[in-house]
């Protein structure tokens, strides 16, 4: 049976329904009086429930009011029949004004054709976005449920709940908020890394959410967050908003 230490650090596995056997009994006992564990599994359930919804993307809006917009315009091929030759009068008009037609309707196939094109293009887009979303998703979750994953918490100067999470066997670090609030226009959050004294940059954060934070932790010895000019800063610009010691 694991150490009683070692079970804190299932809280991320046990989340993602990854324990078995005998570290399954033993953590769902310790979770009974362990109320940081429980805390822990808690926030460690509702942010994967977040990025299973994020890896799944909506068509783009512009995209279905296009598709809305021309889908009148677009009529069904006529039923097939067979056409009895003639040598009338009427065939030429009626070849003229067939020339017409096809005239008009080659304008409007290339029409059609630009929207098809731009439809493609949001597709394509759309689709990069969610593997995107899905391969961010997949990695944070590759370091919530690591067997040596710490974590902290604490709280911002706002009073929104803040954690990391990170792996020495990964080298690699999630940042975690709840209650932050969406950052004003012309600005953004910024994550760092605090390497004895130095900040470096980890990434950006627009509110509320999770983030696999960008460069690996080292020997930093806390995560710091700053409101930052959009696009962020090479060094902070104003105060930390939050500053979070890393576990050893």
């Amino acid at each position: 049976m694991k150490h009683e230490a070692e079970l804190h650090t299932l809280t991320g596995a046990y989340a993602l329904d990854a324990l078995t056997g005998e570290e399954l009994r033993a953590f769902t006992a310790h979770l009974e009086h362990c109320e940081s564990c429980h805390q822990e599994v808690g926030e460690f359930a509702a942010t994967a429930a977040r990025l299973a919804a994020a890896s799944s993307l909506l068509a783009p809006v512009a995209m279905r009011q296009a598709v809305l917009h021309y889908i009148g315009d677009v009529r069904q091929m006529p039923p097939r029949t067979q056409i009895v030759p003639s040598v009338r009068l009427t065939t030429l008009l009626t070849r003229r004004a067939g020339a017409f037609v096809v005239a008009a309707s080659i304008v409007a196939a290339a029409g059609f054709g630009g929207v098809a094109v731009w439809q493609h293009q949001q597709a394509e887009q759309a689709r990069t976005q969610a593997q995107r979303a899905g391969q961010q998703a997949q990695d944070m979750t590759t370091v919530m449920a690591s067997p040596d994953a710490r974590t902290t918490r604490g709280h911002t100067s706002t009073g929104a709940l803040a954690s990391v999470v990170t792996s020495a066997r990964l080298n690699q670090a999630v940042f975690l908020t709840s209650g932050l609030p969406p950052a004003p226009a012309g600005r953004t959050y910024q994550l760092w890394f605090d390497d004895h004294g130095t900040m470096r940059p980890a990434g950006l954060i627009p509110g509320d959410g999770s983030v696999l934070m960008q460069g690996d932790p080292g020997q930093a010895l806390a995560v710091g967050l700053t409101l930052e000019p959009a696009g962020g800063s090479p060094q902070p610009t104003t105060s930390p908003l939050l500053l979070l010691s890393i576990p050893a």
